[in-house]
């Protein structure tokens, strides 16, 4: 039963660091949104946190059978079992990249990164969309925090049986 426990906050501190990562993406993007030149001159590149769930681990397993939709009878999702995690009860991998889309021409001649044209190259950042992701991460940090919270009940509440 601990050891469940114990895993349920290791799982739910990896979520909580990943959450973390997009939060710090998305800071970055928002403070160099116009960010025209970078030290090798090109705009500032849009940063994305990409994760995957490691292979072999239980989650990755259920991911795969949901996305795969299997199912043990037609009328129910397929019954979670328990895996053999990693020793560090590792589920999830998560990488900081950037995003390769086009930057944004905006027409400034009066800009000093202007081209002859007049256009000036800006980051590939839509302010909106880094808010819905600040708001996405800061939801699943707090879910992340609920469940260490509600496992840190549990293991206190069994404690006085």
């Amino acid at each position: 039963m601990a050891e469940n426990i114990f895993a349920s906050f290791d799982i739910s501190g990896q979520g909580m660091s990943v959450q973390r990562m997009r939060l710090s993406a998305t800071a970055r993007n928002i403070a160099n949104a116009n960010t025209t030149s970078d030290e090798n001159g090109v705009p500032y590149q849009r940063e994305v946190v990409i994760v995957r769930a490691i292979p072999g681990s239980p989650f990755h397993d259920e991911m795969d059978n949901l996305i795969s939709l299997k199912k043990t009878h037609q009328a129910h999702a397929p019954t979670t079992q328990n895996g053999n995690y990693p020793p560090d009860n590792s589920v999830l991998k998560a990488i900081t990249a950037r995003d390769n889309s086009a930057p944004r021409l905006v027409y400034d001649p009066s800009h000093p990164d202007a081209d002859e044209n007049g256009y000036v190259l800006y980051p590939n950042i839509n302010i909106v969309t880094e808010m819905v992701e600040m708001i996405s991460a800061q939801r699943a940090f707090q879910a992340n925090a609920s469940v260490v919270d509600a496992a840190k009940n549990i293991a206190r509440d069994s404690l006085q049986i």
